[in-house]
């Protein structure tokens, strides 16, 4: 599989599966509409919209726009977040991606 064709919201999922001690909070807009999406251990659920049953429709959409993503200690809770790297860039957290191999 060739990293740069796998959706962004697999990538990340895949991290998440590769680290589950980590959360990750990604702040995204889709067609210019603002959503923050926590994934872990594999799965992805939008804090700000419906997130659909269907597994089949991904949560991040290929076409969605990265704007940061905050690593998280496990388990999240939203009323006390214990961050390990905050508002990283797509650029600043893609090599962390490949150190997993995803």
């Amino acid at each position: 599989m060739h990293l740069m064709n796998t959706p962004i919201g697999r990538r990340l999922e895949q991290y998440t599966i590769k680290r589950p001690h980590e959360v990750l909070l990604a702040s995204i807009r889709v067609d210019g509409q603002p959503d923050q999406v926590a994934i872990f251990k594999g799965f992805s659920s939008s804090l700000m919209n419906p997130t659909s049953f269907d597994p089949d429709i991904p949560v991040l959409p290929d076409h969605a726009e990265i704007d940061t993503v905050d690593r998280l200690e496990s388990p999240y809770n939203p009323k006390s977040p214990r961050y390990i790297e905050q508002g990283l860039s797509w650029k600043a957290f893609e090599p962390l991606l490949a150190a997993v191999g995803v």
